[in-house]
């Protein structure tokens, strides 16, 4: 059956609320400055103001796509919107640090509603495979429409206002959207979903939450006993989450989703793609402000023409898709990509800008029809009514392979700075411990020598760096190498998808 006209105008509203979510994620680091200066939190306070955010996102992901699927997903979309506009209010005008964290923990929770339910309503008002596909590349262009859009519209709110209004970007979207979805967005739920299992989510958020901090602190302090402690918490709570799921009539997560192997195939390859993109990008954001020098907004606009080519890749791939086996169309892309990671390995310690931008681009393009192929075999690949459970996973094997790529691939990165920085002659103790720890900290160390000294001691810490992010790129490229092959052979072999029993109409 083909879409009509109320649901290609509901993809629209659909979008509003990925643009937003892209937004949110691309404007806050250039605020941090401002907002800093404005409330003066602690260290440890800043670094739970940049993160809180993506923690309650990855916690509740599993959560939110499940309730969708019990309560309505066009209901749960509104209540997260709602209250998503809500704690903008709230962090632009925050006046300490607690209030910021809690505000942005609420944006957390609220943002995990909005990316499985949009997707899961996709996948109900879009029953062709083929108008899917397309529904789906608009979907993710409109969010890399708005990292694009970020960098631009953050710079000029800071420019001219407080730097709280950054977050008030999102609150008109969220009541242009509020207004619309009655109008526009049909409402699906699973009529035998039975009831949410509340220790299940206890479980989940005490399996996702300690795994993704451990993650998170690896990849900035290197590995300790705490980190590991923690790590292995996360994943102990997980093991008995998974027990209970399998034992529960109604889990919360349905483990029997990964026996359809196109499902589980695509699912893998999204992660192992996050890991990569994850890890290499995280590296080569660095190396634009700390290698090249660029200041925060003009290392954002060079990533203009990475976003942009995502979004060419997502549009096209569906058509390429229905004219070759989409398992092919995936596989080239991901070599394609590889060729792209592989030019970072040509960016040296000065002049190496044009490698990465180009290189970042072409990588882009090449994961376009991943991204949009990948999410079409997930949601494709289950009935309707599981649609957000399938959603919630989706995104959070992204969640999970962007901290474990910058935890892995910053890891390995580190390792070969230390190993490979020559700190020159007539540095002193301190200053040689300082930059032999990170590039930041030997930038710091080189604004406190002499001239010569400290410009000999930056360049080192610059082609050190270099160096790391030419050993990530070669091995980032290898496992995308290797993937495409797997993924092609998996994805070609995949059993059929389930049979789709419609799910349960609630309000038109």
């Amino acid at each position: 059956m083909s879409a009509g006209r109320r649901e290609w105008l509901g993809l629209a509203v659909l979008a509003l609320p990925t643009v937003l979510l892209s937004l949110d994620m691309s404007v806050l680091h250039l605020a941090v400055p401002h907002l800093a200066a404005d409330l003066r939190p602690s260290s440890t306070q800043l670094l739970w103001i940049i993160d809180i955010y993506g923690f309650m996102i990855a916690g509740f992901l599993v959560t939110m796509g499940t309730l969708g699927d019990r309560i309505g997903r066009r209901k749960l979309l509104m209540a997260g919107s709602a209250a998503f506009g809500l704690a903008s209010v709230a962090a632009a005008f925050s006046t300490s640090p607690e209030m910021l964290i809690a505000a942005r923990a609420v944006l957390g929770v609220a943002g995990a509603t909005l990316m499985p339910s949009t997707l899961a309503l996709i996948s109900n008002m879009f029953p062709d495979p083929k108008e899917r596909s397309a529904a789906i590349a608009v979907w993710m262009s409109c969010f890399m429409g708005g990292m694009v859009a970020g960098p631009v519209a953050g710079g000029f709110l800071l420019e001219h206002f407080r730097w709280g209004s950054v977050f008030l970007l999102g609150v008109p979207v969220m009541i242009l959207l509020l207004t619309t979805a009655p109008k526009l967005l049909p409402e699906y739920r699973d009529p035998a979903a039975g009831r949410l299992d509340l220790a299940s989510v206890a479980l989940s958020l005490g399996a996702i939450l300690p795994v993704i901090y451990a993650l998170k602190e690896i990849a900035k302090n290197g590995l300790s006993l705490f980190e590991l402690f923690v790590l292995a918490a996360g994943l102990a709570i997980g093991a008995v989450f998974v027990r209970r799921q399998q034992r529960l009539e109604h889990p919360l997560l349905d483990l029997g989703l990964f026996r359809v192997r196109a499902f589980s195939a695509a699912v893998a390859i999204m992660l192992v793609g996050a890991v990569t993109m994850g890890g290499v990008f995280m590296l080569v954001s660095q190396y634009l402000q700390m290698v090249a020098g660029l200041n925060t907004v003009d290392a954002g606009l060079l990533l203009v023409p990475q976003a942009l080519a995502v979004v060419v890749g997502s549009m096209i791939a569906p058509r390429l898709a229905r004219r070759y086996r989409p398992e092919f169309v995936l596989g080239f892309g991901m070599l394609v990509a590889a060729g792209g990671i592989v030019l970072f390995t040509l960016a040296g310690g000065t002049g190496g800008v044009p490698f990465v931008v180009l290189g970042m681009a072409i990588a882009s393009f090449g994961m376009g029809p991943q991204g949009v192929l990948c999410t079409e075999m997930v949601v494709g690949s289950v009935s309707p009514r599981r649609a957000g459970a399938a959603s919630a996973m989706s995104e959070t094997s992204a969640e999970f392979g962007i901290a474990m790529g910058i935890a892995v691939f910053g890891s390995v990165a580190t390792a070969v700075y230390r190993g490979g920085i020559v700190v020159p002659a007539g540095v002193p103790a301190p200053a040689a411990a300082q930059a032999t720890d990170s590039i930041a900290g030997a930038i710091e160390a080189s604004a406190t020598l002499p001239g010569r000294v400290g410009e000999q001691l930056l360049a080192a810490a610059r082609d050190a760096f270099s160096s790391g992010l030419h050993t990530v790129a070669g091995i980032g490229a290898a496992v995308v190498v290797v993937f495409a092959v797997v993924g092609m052979v998996a994805l070609r072999r995949s059993t059929a998808p389930e049979p789709a029993a419609e799910p349960e109409l609630v309000a038109q």
